[in-house]
């Protein structure tokens, strides 16, 4: 690992196009009395030592006093004396303001690369070099690439990055606010003192920048900003933080944008060698905070060392492709489940460092297991450090709450229509895919962003320049920053959570789509749990719901979801919405998962529904492990292991999750008996599964069903296996398709459907 992230040489002041607020340094005054004579103006020495002055660079530093003669200026609290060095020598500073404001001069024909050396009042000296003797780092196609939305610039500008300016050492700051009439860096460094280390204006960009010679990563430190009417804001964490204080601390932390020598080579190089659609991809849902804890150390959390030896092999295990993490972005509030970020860059400090969550990335790409990100691009909390009135204006946030804030959630809405804004959540989305190697976002909440009127009563929103309630420039936002995604790391993920009929959500932006990869299938999910949780008397009444989904399963790139949504605010766990007795409940859930794996669409399934746990999901506890002594549950935990291997192994199963050519009903009308088959096709000639659900506790002899060819069929899957806890009903491992008509199919098999069961049958080629 590097420990500086960029080399620089310094640009003078000038190449910033005048750098400084709008209104200028003050005008007025006369030179201050001293003894060295000090040119600089009194008001401008009054304006900097009371942190109200916009253009720090103007008034400290090394400033020409006359030929060959240079006025250097610093703000120095709290010292008794100071001294200036340049090279071997040592002129003494004057301290010409009571609160410590020091002026020395020294003779050089060009300006001067010196230290400062400060005596405290405890006797202890320190040497270091002047922030203000450096030049800018910034380059203005920087600064004009800050409005290219699907550009990385973001985090390659803005930020702490650690860097080396004329050959120093230490920290370069960036941060947008074109709005703030003084921005400086405090931190445990500088005693948060905003006097110490104010920044630099580019005036066409509003950003504002600072190097400070000699930090050392590990510092923390905040944004200390003056608004527009000179009022002191909240001290701000940074936008664009790498690493953050972990809650209930809310600092950034000086870090850098440092990369690691990672493990994960082959992955990368090969991961957008195959088109997802056509792959198996089956996603293990985690909230790393209560998957599992350490009851005996005060219910801590597992960190991300202790998830990669224990989560990932348990994911590798059970067969899943990904596992797809609640927000880890850091956020102050645990109940809010990472959904209201305050640091989009900076992975949370709950389970560890940034260096650890990168090991946890690599770990499972050698498991050969992909890592998704639940990303939140939607809203933003209202939290006094972070995002909402920036810089003393609505920077992120539209300032009309009709369009601004977030009703049912109580956060902010970004202005997408911002470029700023829309740059900035871009270049996020590329940071965890290609800084941290992630393989996948799933975008939360897209519907919300998608329409105007979203949770809104009539009044309570603004239409479009067309008079619709389309977001505009969300629209345009989602579809850049897919376009971007996909350029810029092909192999990737993007998937939309999104309720909605809106069209083309997965398809193409040539086509007028958003661009997504893959779309969330809400109704599938209510439909089908709206039926399972029926008792099986009262199912044939309610049959649509099992086919309904199937007139638009392949207008989308869809993705079955069981999420975290489905086991909170009351709903109690997956297995509690079954009916029947103990052993039905079960019977139910595997009969229900069965049905999952063999329905066309990838599949997700949020941790602990696995092994039917009993209780509703709490984010402050660990997943009820000891389940597993009861066979029931274990027996629903090897079931769906099983279901992840063969839906892996069997093409037919995953190959057309999302294309038409690839299912085809067998029996889709006998809501009497709560009975429903279809076929699974792959991509070449034979290759067939056969899909049967019986929902009902009646078991069923001799049910025939027709097929697409003939052949042996084998049994690959039955949900009441005695090895899952079922009644151990069954074919024999499989049967012999008959030349024998049915279900419009010229072979057919005549089976032995078992109570409340799904079996999947496979054609053996």
């Amino acid at each position: 690992m590097t420990g500086i992230d960029e080399t620089f040489a310094s640009r003078p002041a000038s190449s910033a196009k005048k750098p400084g607020p709008a209104d200028g340094p003050p005008k007025a005054g006369s030179p201050v009395a001293s003894a060295s004579g000090a040119k600089v103006h009194s008001d401008a020495v009054a304006a900097v030592m009371a942190a109200n002055h916009g253009d720090p660079f103007s008034v400290l530093g090394p400033h020409q006093a006359g030929p060959g003669a240079w006025e250097v200026r610093a703000v120095l609290p709290e010292v008794q004396g100071a001294t200036l060095i340049v090279g071997s020598e040592r002129i003494p500073f004057e301290r010409i303001h009571p609160d410590g404001f020091y002026v020395a001069r020294v003779k050089s024909e060009g300006r001067p690369l010196y230290e400062i050396e400060t005596e405290g009042w405890d006797g202890a000296r320190h040497r270091r070099f002047d922030p203000y003797g450096f030049g800018s780092s910034l380059a203005q196609h920087d600064v004009a690439a800050l409005r290219e939305v699907g550009s990385n610039t973001v985090y390659r500008l803005l930020g702490a990055h650690s860097a080396k300016l004329d050959g120093i050492e230490g920290f370069r700051f960036a941060v947008w606010a074109p709005n703030a009439r003084r921005v400086s860096v405090v931190g445990d460094f500088n005693d948060w003192d905003g006097r110490r280390h104010p920044m630099r204006l580019w005036r066409d960009g509003g950003i504002w920048e600072l190097f400070i010679p000699g930090l050392k990563a590990g510092g923390h430190y905040k944004y200390e900003l003056r608004g527009p009417d000179g009022a002191l804001l909240p001290l701000k964490a940074d936008p664009v933080a790498f690493a953050a204080q972990k809650p209930p601390e809310t600092a950034s932390v000086l870090h850098g944008l440092q990369e690691r020598t990672w493990r994960d080579g082959q992955w990368m190089a090969t991961r957008g060698d195959k088109d997802p659609r056509h792959v198996p991809i089956s996603i293990y849902e985690v909230h790393l905070g209560s998957w599992a804890r350490v009851p005996e150390e005060g219910n801590r959390y597992l960190t991300y060392k202790e998830l990669a030896a224990r989560l990932i092999p348990y994911v590798k295990e059970m067969g899943f492709t990904h596992i797809e993490l609640l927000p880890i972005t850091e956020f102050p509030f645990d109940g809010s489940w990472g959904y209201q970020p305050v640091s989009l860059f900076a992975p949370t400090s709950r389970f560890g460092t940034p260096e650890d969550f990168s090991a946890f990335v690599d770990a499972a790409h050698e498991a050969g297991i992909g890592l998704m990100l639940d990303w939140v691009p939607g809203h933003f909390p209202l939290d006094a450090h972070g995002l909402g009135l920036f810089d003393g204006t609505h920077l992120y946030e539209h300032a009309d709450p009709r369009q601004g804030f977030h009703q049912d959630w109580g956060t902010y809405i970004y202005n997408f229509g911002r470029s700023e804004v829309a740059t900035f959540l871009a270049a996020n989305a590329r940071f965890w895919l290609e800084h941290y190697h992630l393989d996948g976002l799933r975008v939360d909440a897209v519907a919300s962003m998608l329409y105007l009127d979203y949770s809104r009563r009539a009044g309570e929103w603004i239409p479009n320049q067309y008079g619709g309630n389309e977001n505009l420039d969300a629209i345009n936002f989602l579809r850049k920053t897919n376009e971007a995604t996909y350029s810029h790391a092909p192999g990737t993920l993007t998937v939309a959570e999104e309720s909605t009929s809106w069209p083309g959500v997965s398809h193409p932006t040539y086509t007028g789509g958003l661009g997504f990869g893959f779309k969330w299938n809400m109704g599938w999910m209510h439909d089908t749990l709206n039926f399972i949780g029926k008792e099986s008397i009262h199912r044939r009444y309610h049959h649509h719901d099992l086919t309904f989904g199937l007139l638009y399963a392949f207008s989308e790139n869809f993705i079955l979801p069981i999420s975290h949504d489905e086991v909170v605010h009351g709903k109690g766990s997956l297995l509690d919405r079954m009916p029947g007795d103990r052993w039905q409940k079960f019977a139910n859930l595997r009969a229900y998962f069965g049905f999952m794996w063999g329905h066309p669409g990838k599949k997700l399934l949020f941790m602990g529904c696995e092994f039917g746990q009993e209780r509703e999901w709490n984010h402050n506890q660990s997943l009820d492990w000891h389940h597993l002594d009861d066979p029931l549950h274990k027996g629903a935990k090897d079931a769906v292991r099983d279901l992840n291997r063969l839906y892996a192994a069997t093409p037919a199963l995953h190959a057309r999750d999302t294309e038409a050519a690839g299912f085809q009903w067998l029996v889709a009308d006998d809501q009497d008996n709560s009975v429903i088959a279809w076929a699974r096709k792959g991509r070449e000639p034979g290759q067939v599964a056969v899909v049967v659900a019986n929902f009902t506790p009646v078991p069923r002899e001799g049910y025939r069903i027709g097929v697409p060819e003939g052949g042996f069929y084998r049994e690959a899957f039955n949900s009441d296996a005695e090895r899952y806890g079922g009644s151990n009903m069954g074919n024999h491992g499989g049967l012999h398709a008959e030349a024998v008509e049915s279900h419009g199919q010229r072979h057919s098999i005549v089976l032995t459907l078992p109570p409340l069961a799904t079996t999947i049958f496979v054609r053996e080629v």
